[in-house]
């Protein structure tokens, strides 16, 4: 073995067992002893040896407290304690077992079993650092290619959205408005960053139904039909079979599906009603409504800021979850500048 491998360190007052314990193990590793725990805690500040050998028939030092100082430091808390004993410590043996110690090795001292125990217990210390480190590299790894994938997905999102809002000129940026302003809600609800990160992918798609719905419905300048309202209306359970088999992201489609109902029930396409409505929905359904009333349409400008306000605090508990009109609100009130409007998105 390569002596440049490991340090050990030998405490022990018996400077003829450090003799022994030396002439033994100096020819394969580098070897220090000292004979006090005050000694030990000034080599620790030094350098970090890969072994300590301890024997347990001191007078002026406790074995037990110099394993305790060493297990306790979560610096040096991995290192092999080995205890130098005779046939009388066996119940010494025993606590050293319960409490940390890693091998024992009865005196007096025989090279070949002290080289064995020695050997296979760095050997194993390597290994476990090696390995530690290999699953540290992979782990590294995996995030990268993680993160990675998380780019390409949100870019792909980004492109559906933008493809989606581009059927209409008046509702460019739609989507990413949404997107953000559910996330801002998500947010002072006290929701945790991954939720909010999957409510902003959720809003982001939420009217990918559209892709399915004639183009001249969608861009007509004049009131809808019945005829044709019934086919605008499709584009929320269009959307919900889009995204329903896309599972990474959870309640993806739940968005899509019922950002339309109405808090009171008379909203589509299941008519349901108050909290029967997804918490997503609720939230995507504030976000998407206060956009339709900040942005410009082929009939009217941006609507006013207090008339913005003035509509929702009447849809708060008809059309609106009343909790998340009141953080929409809040952030209106913040908003002193009216820069969330789609003249400024």
């Amino acid at each position: 073995m390569n002596k440049e491998t490991a340090t050990i360190l030998i405490v022990e007052e018996d400077d003829w067992q450090v003799q022994v314990a030396k002439e033994i193990l100096e020819p394969y590793y580098y070897v220090d002893s000292i004979s006090s725990l005050r000694e030990v805690i000034k080599y620790f500040e030094k350098q970090t040896p890969d072994l300590v050998l301890v024997g347990m028939k001191m007078t002026e030092i406790d074995c037990f407290e110099v394993l305790h100082w060493v297990k306790k430091n979560p610096c040096t808390a991995e290192i092999p304690v080995v205890f130098l004993t005779t046939e009388e410590d066996i119940d010494g043996e025993i606590r050293g077992l319960r409490e940390g110690v890693s091998e024992f090795i009865r005196k007096p001292l025989v090279e070949e079993i002290v080289l064995h125990r020695i050997r296979r217990l760095i050997e194993l210390e390597h290994l476990k650092k090696n390995l530690e480190l290999e699953v540290s590299r992979q782990t590294n790894k995996a995030e990268k290619r993680r993160k990675k994938v998380e780019r390409l997905s949100l870019q792909i999102m980004l492109t559906l959205a933008e493809t989606i809002d581009a059927k209409d000129k008046y509702t460019n940026g739609h989507s990413v408005r949404v997107a953000e302003y559910a996330r801002q809600i998500a947010k002072r609800a006290g929701k945790s960053l991954q939720e909010q990160e999957d409510i902003y992918y959720i809003g982001l798609l939420h009217d990918i139904g559209k892709i399915g719905i004639p183009n001249e419905i969608i861009n007509k300048k004049t009131g809808l039909t019945d005829q044709e309202y019934i086919i605008m209306k499709d584009h929320a359970k269009i959307g919900a079979d889009i995204l329903g088999t896309m599972t990474e992201i959870p309640g993806l489609a739940v968005g899509a599906h019922w950002h339309h109902e109405l808090y009171d029930g008379t909203g589509y396409p299941d008519g349901l009603k108050g909290k029967e409505i997804p918490e997503i929905a609720r939230i995507i359904g504030v976000s998407d409504a206060y956009d339709a009333m900040t942005s410009k349409r082929s009939y009217r400008d941006v609507m006013p800021q207090e008339v913005v306000k003035e509509e929702l605090r009447q849809g708060s508990g008809t059309q609106f979850d009343p909790y998340f009109v009141d953080i929409m609100l809040q952030m209106m009130e913040e908003d002193k500048a009216y820069r969330m409007c789609s003249r400024n998105g």
